[in-house]
C-alpha cells in the first residue's frame, strides 16, 4: 500500500473517530434541560436590554481608558527598560516582572479594597475607579513588554540615519522609531486588547452600582432575578456579547499578520 493511501486512511479513522464522540456527546445529553437551563426563552427576550445598554456599554468603556492608560504607561516603561540609566532599567524590570506574575485579579483586589484602605486614597469612581487603575496597572506590564520588543525590531539604521541628520536622540525616538515600532505590533497590541476585553469581567468581583455594572456583573444579577433566575441563560447571552465583540478582532489581528507575512 502506497504511504499517500496509508496516510488517508489514518486521516479517515481519526475523523471517524472524531464524529463517533462527537454523536456520543450529543446523544447522552437532555437537550430539554439543555434548553432550560442556557437557552430559557423568557430570560432571551426580556434580559438584552440591561446586557446592552448597561453591561456592553460599559464593558467597552471600561475596556478603552484601561488600554489607553495601559498603553501610556506601557510606553514609559518599554523606554525605561531600554534606556542606558541602570535605575530606570531595574525599575521596569521589577515593576513588569512583579505585575506579570500576579494574576490580574490580585491585583483588582488589591487595588480596591486594601490599597485605599492602608493609604486612605480614594480615587474618583470608589472601589470601582480603583479596581479600574489595577486593571491598568496590570495592562500596562504586558503591552511594555511588547513595545520594548517592537521597539528592538526597527532596524538600527533608522536610528544612525536621523542621528546622522542632527535629529536629537529624543526626536529620533518620537518621530522615527516609535512610529515604525507600532506598525510592527499593531497585531500583538490588538491582541492584548482582546484580552483586556475578557479581563474587565474581573471587575464584577469588586462590586459596582447599578448604572456602572459591566457585562459579567449583569449576568450575575438575572441569575438571581428577573425571568432567567435560577438558570444559566444569562451568561450564554453574555458570552454571546464578548464573542461579538472579540471574534472580529481576533480575525482582525489574523488578517493583520497574515499581511505583515506577505510584506516581508
Amino acid at each position: 500500500m502506497k504511504r499517500s493511501t496509508k496516510r488517508r486512511l489514518r486521516h479517515l479513522a481519526l475523523y471517524v473517530v472524531l464524529l463517533a464522540v462527537v454523536l456520543a456527546l450529543v446523544l447522552s445529553l437532555d437537550w430539554t434541560k439543555v434548553q432550560e437551563t442556557f437557552f430559557n426563552a423568557e430570560g432571551f427576550k426580556h434580559n438584552w436590554h440591561d446586557l446592552i445598554v448597561i453591561g456592553l456599554k460599559n464593558t467597552v468603556i471600561y475596556t478603552v481608558i484601561a488600554f489607553a492608560a495601559g498603553l501610556v504607561l506601557a510606553v514609559l516603561l518599554a523606554l525605561m527598560k531600554l534606556s542606558e540609566v541602570g535605575l530606570y532599567r531595574w525599575l521596569s524590570t521589577a515593576y513588569i516582572e512583579f505585575f506579570r506574575g500576579l494574576p490580574a485579579l490580585v491585583t483588582i483586589l488589591g487595588m480596591g479594597f486594601g490599597f485605599p484602605i492602608a493609604t486612605g486614597w480614594h480615587p474618583p469612581g470608589g472601589v470601582l475607579g480603583a479596581g479600574l487603575i489595577g486593571l491598568v496597572l496590570v495592562a500596562g506590564a504586558y503591552m511594555a513588554e511588547t513595545i520594548r520588543a517592537g521597539i528592538q525590531a526597527v532596524p538600527k539604521g533608522q536610528t544612525e540615519a536621523s542621528r546622522s541628520l542632527g535629529m536629537s536622540s529624543g526626536r529620533t525616538m518620537t518621530f522615527v522609531v516609535l512610529p515604525q515600532a507600532f506598525r510592527i505590533i499593531i497585531p500583538p497590541l490588538t491582541n492584548e486588547l482582546v484580552l483586556l476585553i475578557k479581563d474587565t469581567s474581573l471587575l464584577a468581583f469588586i462590586g459596582a452600582t447599578f448604572g456602572s455594572r459591566e457585562l459579567l456583573n449583569v449576568a450575575r444579577d438575572m441569575l438571581t432575578s428577573g425571568p432567567s433566575a435560577g438558570t444559566s441563560t444569562s451568561l450564554t447571552m453574555v458570552a454571546i456579547c464578548y464573542l461579538v465583540v472579540t471574534l472580529p478582532l481576533t480575525q482582525l489581528v489574523a488578517w493583520m499578520e497574515r499581511k505583515q507575512r506577505r510584506a516581508r
